[in-house]
């Protein structure tokens, strides 16, 4: 999991001025300004090893895992969590939501995602499921 550059600021996404939600919000920012010329997405991830094996039992395992998968998909074409601008969350249980939130939270950094969570059906032994959007710095 990265972590050198949880606070640098990112030159292409940013919270707007004035941006505000309600106080039980969860860890995500409400509206994000990106300048998309450098787009990356990645498919919805989940907690699997190389062979395709389940890590993990818990949805605190799960989604570490999930977010290792993401941020090493990520890595391939030089970005990081810090890039990430919209996340959807596909969740197999909503009574997880608190505790899928902890371990979110810690590893997002700020300005975290804009992002959408719902409950949905997932393949066999899985928690949970992250899509990224991400937008790549630089040149």
């Amino acid at each position: 999991m990265e972590s050198g550059n949880r606070n640098r600021p990112h030159p292409l996404k940013h919270l707007p001025a004035g941006a505000a939600q309600h106080k039980t919000a969860g860890p995500y920012s409400p509206v994000l300004e990106v300048d998309a010329r450098r787009l990356v997405v990645i498919s919805g991830q989940v907690a699997v090893d190389p062979n395709g094996n389940v890590i993990g039992s818990t949805i605190e395992e799960q989604t570490r895992a999930t977010l290792d998968n993401c941020a090493r998909q990520l890595a391939t074409v030089g970005c990081g969590l810090a890039d990430v601008f919209k996340a959807n969350i596909y969740l197999l249980n909503l009574a997880d939501w608190d505790r899928f939130n902890m371990v979110y939270e810690a590893i997002l950094p700020e300005p975290r995602p804009v992002r959408t969570a719902v409950q949905a059906v997932l393949l066999p032994g899985f928690l949970v499921e992250i899509e990224m959007w991400a937008v790549k710095a630089g040149k």
